[in-house]
């Protein structure tokens, strides 16, 4: 079995109805770069950025850890 860690940032943009809307998810190659895209993506809306950790070929993860929330993100997003 064969640990990974994923890195990754989750944008969120307002819609013109002021709702917060998911964008797709971006992969990073590492922890920094995942925390400075999240602050940049945040000015649009907000964003988290985040890593998991597990084995791709069994789909076993452990549960993201959160790295950084910047700007408006919804709560359910961070459960």
């Amino acid at each position: 079995m064969s640990q990974t860690t994923y890195y990754v940032v989750q944008p969120f943009e307002l819609d013109k109805k002021g709702h917060l809307v998911p964008k797709p998810a971006q992969q990073v190659p590492g922890r920094d770069i995942a925390i400075r895209r999240a602050q940049r993506l945040a000015e649009k809306g907000g964003a988290i950025a985040f890593s998991r950790t597990g084995d791709l070929s069994s789909g076993d993860f452990d549960d993201a850890v959160v790295l950084g929330q910047f700007g408006l993100v919804p709560e359910e997003a961070l459960i």
